[in-house]
């Protein structure tokens, strides 16, 4: 069954594309016209419209029978930016040359990104039937378009061995990195109704940073605070302070600190003097981890009630609730609105006199830190272009990483994908660490609404899909 809603999945998307490609508006009127008259045409006696079937059916075919004898030669050279942004056009230039002996007119050009679709496996997750009621039903397969659809774009004449360009504008639907594949020479045929097509291979790949809101003047939480090994141990591993100045030998001084050029100039013993360093660092939480659910596909705590004489909160989190919730499911929409907050809070921090550090859980653990010369948003935001969710890893992980981290950092911002017991134990932790946080709970559009509790941190807000920006204006 799975096998074969793939292969139609496959069929049906390939012609799609092929149709939109190839047709040109005037073939699609002819397209729909055959469509129309085809069963006009099946009387000939008592309808007239087998006359406009048999004009449409051959217009079709001498255009369809035109592009094979469409044979010439290019080379294309495509010049593309560093970075774009998901939702925001982005403009790039593709330069193509006629390396053969006859001028070529009526071109266009059309570029092309490496196949998206997903494959068997990842196809099965997400297409899978539900039975509701004696009715079996289809989730929608995953929208796997990386770009708005790229219109052709007319090319001037090219003469014998000459060069032009073109200008193409692309619309990224997503963050992440776009491959591309070839660059498509096309040329419609003298009916104007299908294009016939030279495909030159271009590989190149281009970086979407993640969509950033504007976000207004915020007092993140945390004051300055002494960092043990300044900037230096906030790079790498190591033990070092803000050097201040080179001064004489005095009985004390570890022989570690003696500058030696020094000594060998002056010949007395000159050792370096260093000082302590405190500066605001803050850490970005991203959690990248589903609510835990049940085989059945629903939330645990939403598809079972509490027992007698039992909470809710108990319920949950039982040992036999935990056994039973053997997956979890990260909402795609969700996660990717957390990705944008996480960002647009990287953009917005001053980091010229502080640190800021991304924390999340990868394959791997990552702590990432840029600010006072360490680096820059732009880093930051290139690897926040290409996280992911985490499934299959335990939240104990992120606890642990940013438990291990608090006691260098002045204050946390907390984004998070759920708020349930897991969650608030790490907040709860950090402020009996005496770490403020400040915590941003992105969840689906309709989700019911959270109840807020006396122990919850003061810095506290939900942020609905759809409606993040106007979230991060209350703030």
């Amino acid at each position: 069954m799975n096998r074969l809603a793939y292969r139609l999945y496959r069929i049906v998307s390939s012609l799609n594309y092929w149709a939109k490609r190839r047709l040109t508006p005037g073939g699609w009127i002819v397209f729909v016209g055959l469509w129309l008259t085809a069963g006009m045409a099946t009387d000939t006696e008592q309808s007239h419209g087998y006359q406009a079937f048999a004009l449409l059916l051959c217009l079709g075919v001498a255009a369809v029978a035109v592009a094979p004898f469409f044979r010439a030669k290019f080379s294309v050279e495509r010049l593309l930016p560093k970075f774009g942004s998901a939702g925001k056009p982005l403009r790039y230039t593709v330069a193509v040359r006629n390396l053969s002996g006859r001028a070529q007119a009526g071109l266009q050009v059309l570029d092309g990104l490496v196949d998206p679709r997903p494959g068997l496996a990842e196809f099965v997750a997400t297409f899978r039937p539900q039975r509701r009621g004696r009715l079996f039903r289809f989730t929608a397969p995953p929208d796997v378009r990386r770009v708005r659809a790229l219109k052709p774009q007319s090319l001037a004449t090219l003469p014998p061995r000459g060069e032009a360009q073109v200008e193409v504008e692309l619309v990224p639907l997503r963050r992440g990195v776009l491959h591309f594949d070839a660059v498509t020479v096309a040329r419609p045929d003298p009916f104007g109704l299908f294009r016939a097509f030279l495909n030159v291979k271009a590989p190149g790949a281009l970086t979407i940073l993640p969509k950033r809101y504007p976000l207004p003047a915020l007092a993140l939480p945390g004051s300055q605070q002494y960092q043990h090994g300044g900037v230096a141990l906030a790079a790498a591993i190591g033990e070092s302070e803000e050097f201040v100045a080179l001064r004489d030998y005095r009985p004390g001084d570890p022989m570690r600190r003696i500058h030696w050029r020094s000594w060998a100039k002056t010949g007395r013993p000159v050792v370096k003097e260093f000082q302590d360093e405190f500066f605001v660092r803050h850490a970005l939480i991203l959690d990248t981890f589903g609510e835990s659910k049940a085989p059945g596909g629903k939330a645990r705590a939403a598809s079972r009630a509490p027992g007698r004489g039992q909470s809710e909160e108990q319920e949950s989190d039982s040992p036999r609730s935990a056994r039973r919730a053997t997956s979890k499911q990260v909402d795609s929409a969700v996660f990717e609105e957390a990705v944008s907050v996480a960002a647009s809070f990287a953009c917005t921090i001053d980091t010229q006199e502080s640190l800021l550090d991304l924390l999340f859980i990868g394959p791997e653990a990552f702590c990432f830190t840029i600010g006072r010369g360490l680096g820059g948003a732009d880093q930051m935001l290139e690897l926040l272009a290409s996280v992911a969710p985490a499934p299959h890893q335990s939240f104990a992980a992120l606890e642990q990483l940013v438990v291990v981290h608090a006691a260098s950092v002045s204050g946390c911002i907390c984004i998070f994908l759920a708020w349930d017991e897991p969650r608030r134990q790490l907040v709860r932790q950090l402020t009996q660490m005496g770490v403020p946080a400040m915590v941003l709970i992105v969840r689906e559009a309709g989700a019911a609404a959270l109840e807020r509790r006396p122990d919850d941190p003061e810095s506290w807000q939900v942020l609905e899909v759809g409606k993040i920006e106007e979230g991060l204006a209350r703030l």
